[in-house]
């Protein structure tokens, strides 16, 4: 409701016909999973008894985008349509659709999304760029427009039927993660308010502190537009300008991936990599998958991702490091499994991240590696992060939690905890000889 250049452009117009269509294109894709599902029913909800209030409903079509929106702006003799710009090759095409379809204007407002949209910070003579520093940069200088109010009123044309808001089983099944966070734009700007309260000044000295968790945590209410990130910048420039940066980073990659939307399965840079396969490589995927690596700071990030369906950005780094580098395994398998828990699984912030992480995508240093105990004793010095998810070792004290494998054998052994499935320096010595780097 707040801060939506669609819904304030076509309430200007008069009378406004809110609509969401559910596409059975992403419906009954790899796309869909029951921890966004759960998160949309809620935030779909939520924005149902918003527009209530104000007079109106949220109309609800399963089916075609293209033709579902087609047939009811016939229906009610509709001026145009207003929509949302977004990045995706999946979102141009659906919106070449609709232009096709549409028997009135359509209105792309490509300022919805993004704090800069797409293609409007390039270098010379290229339609994006990817390097963040200098995009950063022009990033900052941009014009911004200041934000909408949320309307006061809503007018609808009568005979419109509504339909029913779904429930997170119609839209997925399967089981979701037992504390996500709720969805919708209530919750999501309740949990902006608090953290501009309390966290917003220490971000930069603090936001890498695992268990303090001085995070926002409104990456999903920014990806299910609950939250607009020009607000959410807006807000927090005066007094967290290292957040501000992150906000940035979200956009950065957005252009990468609107400029280059095979991203999502290709290399960005092609390292020649000849990723590891076989039965070793599948058993340490799944020790990865389940948080049984013997790593506890790998393994309590990887739970925290099954608890939660998020996690924090510090442990996204390590992991993505530990499985691409470390064990030297495809990208693509820990993107996709990121798509199956993360909430805020944007496909753009997922694959480039995912990329530069793993030294394919637009990281000038990408064949770093990552010690994974230093990376724990550095940023979970007392080990609460590891104690908090990892429960088998919650009785061993201080930062002893990052390596049980040095704990007297007759401890260990009570702990019910793995072995290490790979010598770190090892496995990060077999990545940079197989980068041609030693």
């Amino acid at each position: 409701m707040h801060d939506n250049p669609a819904l304030h452009a076509a309430a200007g117009d008069g009378e406004v016909v809110p609509l969401f269509v559910l596409d059975p294109k992403i419906l009954d894709g790899s796309y869909n999973r029951p921890n966004r599902a759960r998160f949309l029913a809620e935030s779909l909800a939520d924005l149902a008894a918003s527009l209530e209030k104000l007079g109106a409903a949220l109309v609800i079509r399963r089916g075609q985008v293209a033709e579902e929106v087609a047939k009811l702006a016939r229906s009610v003799n509709a001026k145009a349509v207003h929509m949302a710009g977004d990045a995706s090759a999946f979102a141009h095409r659906r919106e070449d659709a609709l232009r096709e379809a549409l028997p009135c204007e359509l209105h792309v407002h490509d300022d919805s999304l993004f704090v800069v949209p797409p293609g409007e910070v390039t270098a010379v003579g290229k339609d994006s760029m990817s390097v963040f520093t200098p995009y950063h940069r022009k990033w900052e200088k941009q014009h911004r427009r200041s934000p909408l109010a949320a309307p006061r009123k809503l007018s609808m044309p009568s005979g419109v039927k509504a339909g029913t808001v779904p429930t997170a089983k119609q839209i997925c099944t399967g089981k979701t993660a037992p504390n996500q966070l709720p969805g919708g734009e209530t919750e999501g700007r309740k949990r902006l308010a608090a953290w501009l309260d309390q966290h917003a000044e220490d971000y930069e000295e603090g936001h890498d502190d695992l268990a303090g968790d001085r995070t926002s945590r409104i990456s999903s209410y920014l990806h299910f537009g609950c939250l607009s990130p020009l607000e959410v910048v807006s807000k927090a420039s005066p007094v967290a300008p290292a957040f501000v940066r992150q906000v940035a980073w979200r956009d950065f990659h957005a252009q990468v991936l609107a400029a280059r939307p095979r991203a999502t399965q290709d290399d960005f840079r092609t390292r020649h990599d000849r990723w590891r396969t076989g039965k070793d490589a599948d058993r340490e995927f799944e020790a990865w998958k389940q948080g049984r690596t013997g790593l506890p700071l790998v393994d309590a990030a990887m739970r925290q991702l099954v608890d939660e369906g998020w996690m924090h950005n510090r442990a996204r780094l390590v992991v993505g490091h530990f499985l691409t580098k470390t064990l030297y395994q495809d990208w693509r398998r820990g993107a996709q499994f990121f798509v199956d828990h993360l909430i805020d699984g944007d496909t753009a912030n997922n694959t480039m991240n995912w990329q530069w992480v793993a030294g394919t995508g637009t990281d000038s240093r990408f064949n770093r590696v990552l010690d994974v105990t230093t990376q724990a004793l550095r940023y979970d010095p007392k080990g609460d992060y590891v104690r908090r998810y990892v429960p088998e070792l919650s009785s061993v004290e201080g930062a002893k939690v990052h390596t049980p494998w040095k704990l007297p054998p007759d401890v260990l052994n009570q702990l019910d905890y793995p072995e290490p499935i790979v010598d770190v320096r090892e496995g990060n010595d077999r990545f940079l000889a197989a980068r041609g780097k030693k």
